[in-house]
C-alpha cells in the first residue's frame, strides 16, 4: 500500500510558514530547526521539504537531488552544532522514527540530531 501523507501535520505547516520554527538550516530541498523539547543541549530535526512520510518512503520516492541535499543537510547540521567527532566534537546520535512501533509522533519524514551530551545506550535490553 502506498505511503498517503497528510499535509495538516505540523511540520508541513511549518514548511508553509504557518507554524514558526527556530531554523538552524535552510537548503533547497531541506530545512533544519531546533526541537521545541529538547532532550539534550543539541536537538535539531531535519526535514524533507517534500512530502514523505517516513525513511523508506523517502529513500524510494524521492529524486537524487532530494537525497543527497537530504544527507549534506544532515552533515552541515553536524558541523554547525559542532558535534563532528571527526572534527574534535563529542559525537552525536541520528533517530528517525517511523510508524506505530517506531514511535512516530509526526508522519513526516524527519531525523533527530541529537548530541551536547554523552546519550547512553540507544535502547534498553528486554527485560
Amino acid at each position: 500500500m502506498p505511503y498517503e501523507y497528510d499535509d495538516q501535520n505540523i511540520f508541513a505547516k511549518i514548511l508553509r510558514g504557518e507554524i514558526p520554527c527556530d531554523k538552524v538550516l535552510e537548503t533547497e530541498h531541506s530545512l533544519a530547526f531546533n526541537d521545541i523539547n529538547p532532550q539534550a543541549p543539541d536537538h535539531v530535526l531535519v526535514i524533507p521539504k517534500g512530502a514523505y512520510v517516513c525513511f523508506d518512503h523517502f529513500a524510494d520516492a524521492a529524486s537524487d537531488a532530494e537525497i543527497v541535499d537530504f544527507n549534506r543537510a544532515i552533515g552541515e547540521v553536524c558541523r554547525i552544532l559542532g558535534v563532528k567527532p571527526g572534527e574534535g566534537g563529542g559525537g552525536y546520535r541520528l533517530i528517525a522514527n517511523a510508524g506505530d512501533n517506531g514511535v512516530a509522533e509526526v508522519p513526516h519524514l524527519h531525523v533527530h540530531v541529537v548530541g551536547g551530551r554523552w546519550l547512553g545506550r540507544m535502547l534498553q535490553p528486554p527485560g
